[in-house]
């Protein structure tokens, strides 16, 4: 039996190497808070809340899910015993919604019972796969030349898949410019729920552009409007906030409101439930793939593990930590070799955390004990 004796919460801040718009917010740099549990026999698993800053993505923040953490959930930590990491997630169940907060700990409890049982994190997620592939998103940039840089520089690089941000007034007209200079690059689109029903003729225009996937282009509880839109596009529709509980995949499968899924480990509140939602996805012959949330080096370490699963046939957000960070918070950065990302072999996480840079990266500290 696995018992916690400590939990330590830090919140890191790293700036980005290249600013990043969505349609809802830019950022140049991210604060996350990462996770430590020391079991009582001393073994520490490390974690990642990758939440944003502000209620953009989701409705949890920094500091919403700091005050989540310690307040509640590392109280319900420290109560309990298990011997494996489904048990902890039960526990923390009792905190309803808190998606991001719940994932950073889930992730520290699948650390530790991986190290412990002397396991690689993907062998213990039930992962079979060496190496897996890594896509890479961009965000929107100031004109069409400058994405076409990003593009060109990303494909240089051998990323399997690029992903573009798309706006309301920033659409139709980037994505015929890429298709145009990349023909053959598989490419998809992500609005983050950024457009109305009304405005289906926007993604009607996009069908005809070779897709790989139209990513949540409605509101996340617009899941009738998903399958209306779906009905009439030959294109796949993937869903990404809409999908925060397996209940909600369950619903979004009964309505036909798309027809690949994107399992992001901080949106589904921890591994847990990305491995029952990638399970759920593959009775159902629902293509999954692995979203990201510019994770640093250890929640990256974490999707890594969870994109070698098999029913991951589609590139992930797994690119090289280089992509986002000049240095990471782990002793090696996650790296991207010819679009493929190696999946560590070594017991947990298989990236250790750099801790002489991470404290002075720290902007916050809060330990909790019994």
């Amino acid at each position: 039996m696995i018992r916690i004796e400590k939990v330590e919460l830090r919140r890191v801040r790293l700036p980005l190497v290249h600013r990043f718009q969505t349609s809802s917010h830019a950022k140049r740099e991210l604060e996350h808070i990462l996770v430590t549990l020391t079991g009582t026999d001393g073994a520490v698993g490390w974690g990642e809340i990758a939440s944003p800053t502000g209620p953009f993505y989701s409705a949890e923040t920094v500091d919403s899910c700091w005050a989540v953490a310690r307040t509640f959930l590392a109280p319900l930590v420290l109560a309990a015993e298990w011997e494996h990491p489904s048990e902890l997630a039960a526990a923390m169940a009792k905190v309803r919604g808190n998606h991001f907060a719940r994932a950073g700990f889930d992730m520290a409890g699948w650390a530790l019972w991986s190290r412990a049982m002397g396991v690689p994190l993907s062998q213990g997620l039930g992962g079979e796969r060496a190496k897996v592939e890594a896509g890479v998103s961009l965000g929107i940039e100031p004109t069409i030349d400058d994405l076409l840089a990003q593009v060109g520089a990303r494909v240089a690089e051998g990323y399997r898949r690029v992903k573009l941000k798309i706006a309301p007034g920033w659409d139709v007209e980037p994505v015929r410019a890429v298709r145009a200079a990349f023909p053959s690059v598989p490419l998809h689109v992500d609005a983050n729920g950024a457009y109305l029903f009304d405005d289906r003729v926007i993604f009607e225009k996009l069908d005809g552009l070779g897709l790989l996937m139209i990513e949540q282009p409605f509101a996340p509880r617009a899941l009738v409007d998903h399958a209306a839109l779906q009905a009439v596009l030959a294109t796949p529709i993937c869903l990404d906030e809409s999908v925060e509980e397996v209940d909600d995949l369950v619903t979004a499968l009964r309505l036909g409101a798309g027809r690949i899924l994107n399992i992001k480990v901080s949106r589904m509140g921890g591994l847990t439930p990305a491995v029952r939602a990638h399970d759920l996805a593959v009775a159902h012959d629902v293509p999954v793939w692995c979203g990201g949330m510019h994770e640093f080096g250890i929640g990256r370490a974490a999707n890594v593990a969870l994109s070698s699963l098999p029913g991951f046939t589609l590139p992930s957000d797994v690119s090289g930590s280089d992509k986002y960070y000049a240095r990471d918070v782990t002793t090696e950065p996650v790296h991207c070799d010819g679009g493929y990302v190696e999946v560590p072999s070594a017991p947990g996480l298989g990236w250790e955390a750099d801790l002489d840079f991470l404290e002075s990266r720290t902007t916050g500290r809060e330990t909790v004990s019994p």
